[in-house]
């Protein structure tokens, strides 16, 4: 028998124990402690270096989205999602090229 009040399905996937958290917590450990590894341990140049630490970057970002911002769920609309999804892209690419080029500018003038 399908719930009449769409207000009760919210809760119904918080109930029990957090496993998808528990696993996307694990991960994420997981995921920084490669990218540490491959820094501080692994003798590779400085560009495969940094494409590692890029390609392990956008697992963790997945891993971010899909634990633990409920991108999969559709209570609010995938349109809601989507657009604070795009929001956050655009939010990172600013702060990061941003600082990147305020720092190439600096490296310029000095």
């Amino acid at each position: 028998m399908e719930n009449a009040n769409p207000n009760t399905n919210v809760h119904q996937g918080h109930d029990g124990f957090p496993w998808k958290h528990v696993i996307g917590y694990i991960l994420s450990i997981i995921l920084t402690a490669l990218a540490f590894w491959f820094v501080l341990s692994v003798h590779m140049t400085k560009a495969a270096t940094i494409v590692s630490i890029l390609v392990l970057a956008v697992f963790q970002v997945l891993v971010q989205l899909l634990m633990f911002m409920h991108f999969t769920e559709r209570d609010k609309g995938p349109a809601y999602q989507v657009t604070a999804v795009l929001f956050g892209f655009f939010i990172a690419f600013t702060v990061v090229g941003g600082s990147i080029w305020i720092m190439a500018f600096k490296a310029i003038v000095s």
